[in-house]
């Protein structure tokens, strides 16, 4: 792997949109993509690829685990069919999320899970489905962890969607200047925080991830290393694994300073 004396990028941290009409043709059937990469950071212009995907007749699912809890979303404006984000990721408890679907799209749909609750009427030869969002959620709701993540969007809508996402851009900004100054380290996603958020995701020299990522434990620093569900991208930019941090509402940039510090403490530790 190369190194140089300051961060720098690795590859491509966009879609490539030149060839949008050969990928999304009317043999399309659905459209899924993630709204903001969690390991590149990247957000991603969705505009062009809702519309195309709409042209060919097509449903288009956004993965919005990454945006969600960190930004203002609005699903009419977006003009999505499905959005999806899960509880952990939004100061909420493990174990249940959300999906958001068009109404009509919901009533087509047949559902997979059988129990109490989902049904209308049943005979001993058949069976009719309650109207949604009933029809997909059989047996007994979960509903210490629904009760805990309403709460979790309530506290989070009451600061405010756009602070939230204000102050993450902020820190994102902070780091990036701070971690381009660290020798050998090397930054996998934008520079800059145009169309980006807070998941800043590098490699330091030969230093293993996971070695670092164990290094940076024992000071204290919670970051995850590895793939990060997204094997094929990794493999993509030619690495084998990376250390990730990620900033939210409850981070400050004494946070990042230490991270930095003991960055520069695993270099000499490992050195």
């Amino acid at each position: 792997m190369a190194t140089t004396s300051s961060a720098h990028r690795c590859g491509s941290e966009s879609l490539d949109l030149s060839n949008i009409d050969s990928i999304i043709t009317t043999k399309t059937k659905i459209v899924a993509l993630t709204h903001q990469s969690n390991v590149l950071g990247t957000i991603v212009p969705l505009e062009d690829l809702v519309k195309r995907t709409h042209d060919v007749g097509a449903v288009f699912i956004l993965d919005a685990c990454q945006s969600v809890p960190h930004m203002p979303v609005n699903v009419a404006d977006l003009d999505i069919d499905f959005l999806a984000f899960s509880g952990h990721k939004a100061v909420g408890p493990t174990g249940v999320g959300v999906l958001w679907g068009r109404a009509n799209l919901l009533e087509e749909l047949p559902p997979f899970l059988f129990g109490g609750s989902m049904i209308e009427s049943v005979t001993m030869t058949e069976a009719t489905w309650a109207p949604a969002p009933r029809k997909f959620e059989p047996g007994v709701p979960n509903m210490a962890q629904i009760v805990g993540l309403g709460v979790a969007l309530k506290y989070l809508t009451k600061i405010g969607m756009g602070a939230i996402h204000k102050h993450e851009i902020e820190l994102t900004k902070y780091a990036l200047d701070a971690m381009s100054g660290i020798d050998s380290l090397r930054i996998l996603g934008p520079l800059n925080t145009d169309m980006r958020g807070g998941a800043v995701s590098f490699t330091l020299g030969e230093i293993h991830p996971h070695d670092l990522g164990q290094f940076l434990d024992d000071a204290g620093i919670a970051v995850r290393t590895g793939h990060h569900c997204a094997w094929p991208l990794t493999r993509k930019m030619g690495v084998a694994a990376t250390t990730r941090a990620s900033f939210y509402l409850y981070n400050t940039t004494e946070d990042i300073d230490q991270l930095c510090e003991s960055i520069l403490a695993a270099q000499k530790y490992f050195g």
